[in-house]
């Protein structure tokens, strides 16, 4: 009593009170001080744990391997004992893809509540922990990623949302789970228990393993942009190599024959066609005229069609009969065609000695024929009806027994057109195809003009006809006019 009378009286009440606020002051200093050191670290910790992710992404490691790399920064940063990741998958499931440490699974282990023992070596836990897998909303790490907010469990014993283990090894005292969250987007979850001091999970803890997770989640974006590039230039490539395979298969001029006059139209609707056209000379004053049309498109459909050609130009040297060259070509080709894959082919034998066309029709579209009568100048375009199937689509035996040649007379002035159903099938805003009828049309008022300038004309009414319409399936037109 008797120092803080002389104290009091020393200095006086406003001294006393001075003296309080400084104190209170250098308090409050002392804190901000250890609040911005604790900031600063944590600042640190992040930047590390950035640059790791950054030299992860670069090394083009797995989504798997960038998770166990997170899983482990994770530990080193927290100082937590053990530490798991959980990757949302596409049917909306969240599993278990790396593990460090004992990390307590968050259901009861297999035995746990029975009479078994239950085992709990790490290589055991982390075989559980990866065949986890739980539902949007289901248990602790489902809610976290179903409302996309982390959770902080300071005391875990006294949480019913912690799953409680039998083994004393997996006791969980504290628990962080973040949403690995990119953009709203949840990407997965990740989970870190038990600080190796022994002391609950604080707040800065909390907030580290919130940026850690955000961090986590860029990283995990920018690995699976990288994947999507690489499928992308994988994709290109394949689109590339299957466009120059195609555009080797085009022939690049037509046979000399002074009695016909030829020309071929191809435009695809994307970088590679499923389209295919082939004229090529045969002996005597005779010419060779295919098209055909494969179910699919790319490297498959353009190596496929490789084939067919080739087979097509071997057999048609070797048989005068086009129904015997397809049955051939199918029967070559019927191991080579994949299940669910076909190709429609028309072939035709263009003989100018004989004025005479032989075609034979695998299930592709009706041929048109336009001829005006002489002595009544009766203008007609009819179709070249023919009986066949598919290549690849039924056995040979009965492909055989379906196709079958078909003659019919081909004089000067006359105009054969083969076509694909990107032709006919093309559809305007309505819903309402071309149709063989309008090509029909446009051929008789394209009559009097070159088949160059035919083809660009019915390739004209086609988008005409279509209009803002876009071209969904490729365009092949043939068109051989007797001189």
């Amino acid at each position: 009593m008797a120092f803080w009378f002389w104290f009091f009286a020393g200095v006086g009440v406003g001294g006393f009170l001075g003296w309080l606020l400084y104190l209170s002051a250098r308090r409050e200093s002392v804190q901000l001080d250890e609040e911005m050191q604790h900031l600063q670290q944590e600042k640190q910790i992040v930047v590390e744990f950035m640059h790791n992710m950054v030299e992860s992404t670069g090394q083009g490691l797995s989504k798997r391997e960038l998770f166990q790399r997170i899983v482990h920064a994770a530990i080193l940063s927290t100082g937590a004992l053990s530490a798991c990741a959980y990757e949302r998958t596409v049917d909306e499931q969240l599993k278990g893809v790396a593990v460090e440490g004992l990390f307590p699974p968050q259901r009861l282990l297999p035995g746990e509540g029975g009479t078994e023992a239950p085992a709990t070596r790490a290589k055991f836990l982390e075989q559980v922990l990866k065949a986890e897998n739980y539902a949007m909303g289901e248990g602790l790490i489902g809610s976290v990623a179903r409302s996309g907010k982390a959770v902080l469990i300071t005391d875990a014993q006294k949480d019913p949302r912690v799953v409680v283990h039998a083994d004393p090894s997996l006791v969980v005292r504290s628990l962080i789970v973040a949403p690995i969250l990119f953009r709203e987007k949840v990407l997965g979850v990740l989970a870190v228990a038990n600080p190796t001091d022994e002391v609950a999970f604080n707040e800065a803890d909390f907030s580290l393993v919130q940026s850690l997770a955000e961090q986590a989640a860029l990283a995990l974006h920018n690995v699976e942009l990288m994947r999507m590039e690489i499928e992308k230039s994988k994709l290109d490539f394949d689109l590339a190599v299957a466009s120059s395979v195609q555009g080797l298969l085009l022939p690049r001029s037509f046979p000399q024959n002074a009695a016909l006059e030829m020309d071929a139209l191809y435009t695809t609707a994307q970088q590679v066609g499923g389209d295919l056209y082939d004229v090529f000379p045969l002996e005597g004053e005779r010419v060779g005229v295919a098209v055909a049309d494969v179910s699919g498109k790319g490297v498959s459909a353009s190596l496929l069609m490789a084939i067919c050609q080739t087979n097509l130009r071997h057999f048609a040297r070797l048989q005068d009969s086009p129904a015997e060259v397809l049955r051939r070509i199918n029967r070559e080709m019927a191991l080579e065609i994949p299940e669910k894959m076909f190709i429609t082919i028309i072939y035709a034998i263009v003989d100018t000695a004989k004025h005479e066309i032989t075609l034979a029709r695998a299930g592709h579209e009706l041929p048109l024929l336009l001829h005006q009568d002489e002595t009544t100048g009766h203008l007609e375009v009819r179709t070249i009806g023919s009986e066949g199937m598919a290549l690849g689509m039924v056995p040979p035996d009965i492909f055989d027994s379906v196709i079958g040649d078909q003659s019919v007379a081909f004089t000067p002035g006359d105009v054969l057109v083969l076509y694909t159903d990107g032709v006919t099938e093309a559809l305007n805003a309505e819903g309402e195809e071309f149709s063989s009828g309008r090509l029909a049309d446009s051929l008789k008022y394209l009559r009097q003009h070159s088949p160059k300038e035919m083809n660009q004309g019915i390739l004209a009414n086609v988008k005409t006809f279509a209009g803002a319409s876009a071209q969904y399936d490729d365009i092949t037109l043939v068109t051989v006019r007797h001189k």
